[in-house]
């Protein structure tokens, strides 16, 4: 006896979803568009033109917004980026070694300074604003780079160091004692066994904080009031005067060349920003 495979019922085309999620896409588009397209336009037809696009690709903005302040852009660009790297190879060495410790050796207070140190994720940052700069003005690091980049060497990122412990803690500790056996010390172990090891999630840890550091505005708009020290996003706001007229032309350009550095580290690390986030919950 044959039986015969009832036939299959294929969903109505769900096209109210499309329709909604198209909506939503629009929606978070269009600023880029009008900005871009803002960019190419000139003062007088950025706000009073409705159509986002331009008519032409006019680089006027673009070249005189670039040498519009003093010192150019120039400057910016690379004081922002001598900011941004220093930062992620100071949160990869000091978050990665502060991780072990935590997720590795036995220590006094293990798990209070673990809660402690958790329990930082919390605070605010505009908490610790003041007494950080009292303490920085003390140190007379204000008008540098070093109440940005220092604290970064101390291992001040607590989020970056749960991901790594949680990291550390799915690699079999019998790598460990077999590194033991064969005369490795800690430091060794640390740095041929479990540091290659965490690739995905250092990956993430560069990834998170080139982005986060170089995108800041406020730490880097308190610490720094020299203009040769200032950075892309703080520079940008030299284009808006409140009591007169305001470049938004070459405001707009700077913006989207600011956005530039982020979106190709996005664009490129997306998939490893993924894999690094979701390895760190899976269970050895």
């Amino acid at each position: 006896m044959t039986t015969t495979a009832p036939p299959r019922r294929h969903g109505k085309p769900r096209w109210h979803v499309h329709l909604a999620l198209l909506a939503g896409a629009a929606v978070m588009v269009y600023p880029m568009v009008w900005m871009v397209g803002g960019s190419f336009k000139p003062e007088s037809a950025i706000f009073s033109d409705l159509n986002p696009l331009p008519g032409s690709l006019d680089p006027r903005n673009y070249l005189t917004g670039w040498t519009a302040t003093d010192p150019s852009f120039t400057q910016f660009y690379l004081n922002s980026f001598a900011i941004t790297l220093t930062c992620v190879v100071g949160n990869v060495v000091s978050c990665s070694l502060t991780a072990y410790a935590f997720a590795r050796l036995e220590f006094r207070f293990k798990r209070v300074w673990f809660a402690i140190m958790l329990g930082s994720v919390m605070l605010p940052a505009h908490a610790l604003l003041i007494p950080q700069y009292v303490a920085f003005f003390n140190l007379g690091w204000v008008n540098s780079f070093l109440p940005l980049v220092v604290p970064k060497f101390l291992a001040t990122d607590a989020f970056f160091i749960f991901l790594m412990v949680q990291f550390i803690r799915t690699i079999p500790r019998t790598l460990d004692e077999a590194a033991m056996i064969d005369g490795c010390g800690r430091i060794r172990i640390f740095t041929r066994i479990i540091l290659p090891l965490l690739g995905p999630v250092l990956i993430t840890t560069v990834i998170f904080t080139f982005i986060w550091t170089y995108n800041d505005f406020f730490s880097q708009l308190i610490y720094l009031s020299y203009p040769e020290t200032e950075t892309v996003p703080v520079a940008l706001r030299r284009f808006v005067d409140a009591t007169g007229d305001s470049s938004y032309g070459q405001l707009l350009a700077m913006s989207v060349l600011s956005l530039v550095p982020t979106f190709l580290v996005f664009l490129i690390a997306q998939k490893r920003i993924v894999e690094g986030i979701a390895t760190t919950g899976v269970k050895g």
